[in-house]
């Protein structure tokens, strides 16, 4: 794909640019941010898609984008860039796509009758794409200066916790279920990623 965006710059520059429209204009975050009461008893589905495109400030875009703008170079051009070729956009789309959406299953359930309720960002959309980086490549790349792998186990319990105790106004469901269906679409894609993971691990434990 030599000459043509990648994915992941086409997808970062759509954030950059929805989100800063949004900045200042409150009637359009109002209409496209996630509320899942909206989707559900207004039939307002585009909420389960838009709500991903746009931040509530800059340093929440600035740091989904870096790690999107990070990961997504990983996974699109170097992972799936050897694993499918030609066709590694379209995985990868369907990698963020998905756990965009995915993202979302969880509080639309959980607070479909809250017209209060309302959340926005691509953080789900970025933890599918971090954790299928993990499953790949779980000992080759550090986050925060650990294994990634072992980044992954602390970040699933730390979001099961979090989410438990709703003490703050973190959309960690979001997160989590971002980063399952991360795991999920890459065993789909790639099934033998699961030998792969081990072998990985097994070299790093010196086995």
């Amino acid at each position: 794909m030599q000459g043509h965006l990648s994915v992941t710059l086409i997808l970062i520059i759509i954030n950059v640019a929805f989100s800063f429209a949004a900045f200042n204009q409150p009637a359009l975050k109002n209409r496209f941010m996630f509320n899942p009461y909206m989707v559900k008893h207004r039939n307002e589905w585009w909420r389960l898609f838009t709500g991903g495109f746009l931040h509530a400030d800059m340093m929440h875009l600035a740091f989904n984008m870096f790690t999107l703008y990070s990961f997504g170079n990983l996974v699109e051009g170097a992972a799936f860039g050897q694993l499918f070729g030609a066709k590694a956009p379209i995985y990868f789309a369907g990698l963020y796509i998905g756990g965009l959406l995915f993202a979302d299953i969880y509080a639309l359930e959980k607070h479909k009758n809250d017209i209060w309720y309302n959340a926005l960002g691509a953080s789900g959309a970025v933890s599918a794409v971090v954790f299928s980086s993990i499953l790949m490549m779980p000992t080759q790349v550090e986050i925060f200066g650990l294994p990634s792998f072992v980044y992954g186990i602390l970040y699933i319990i730390y979001s099961i916790y979090a989410g438990n105790r709703g003490k703050d106004n973190i959309g960690h469901g979001a997160h989590l279920g971002g980063a399952v269906f991360g795991l999920i679409y890459t065993f789909i894609v790639y099934p033998e990623v699961g030998q792969m993971f081990i072998y990985h691990l097994q070299s790093a434990l010196g086995r």
